[in-house]
């Protein structure tokens, strides 16, 4: 049987992003995937909190560790609803969704009123 001790790898998000900020293009692309990074980052702070492994996570959710690794990747794809309930439960959590109002700035697209361009 595999050894699913959980052995966390050293990863300074920090020294990342001041590492990465230097690269041309960095804060659009980062932006763009913003969502899906803090997702990644809350998936995996939840997993090394419960001390599991991905290929425990995926023991327990009935999937293969490979499915797990797709989930903890920012951008690659979206994983649904149920897939994110499953991996909570699994790592001992509930899953939380929240809509928070946008600041004025950050209202791409929007008119005045709130509403997206597409919306009207």
């Amino acid at each position: 049987m595999a050894d699913l001790k959980f052995k966390p790898v050293r990863h300074d998000h920090k020294e990342f992003l001041e590492r990465a900020s230097k690269r041309r293009d960095f804060s659009e692309a980062y932006e763009a995937l913003e969502v899906e990074y803090a997702l990644a980052h809350e998936m995996l702070t939840a997993r090394a909190r419960a001390g599991l492994t991905q290929e425990a996570v995926a023991g327990r959710m009935g999937t293969t560790k490979s499915a797990i690794s797709r989930l903890e990747s920012a951008g690659k794809h979206a994983p649904s609803v149920a897939s994110l309930k499953k991996y909570a439960a699994a790592v001992g959590c509930t899953l939380k969704i929240e809509l928070v109002p946008a600041s004025p700035k950050r209202r791409r697209g929007a008119q005045p009123g709130g509403q997206p361009d597409a919306a009207r």
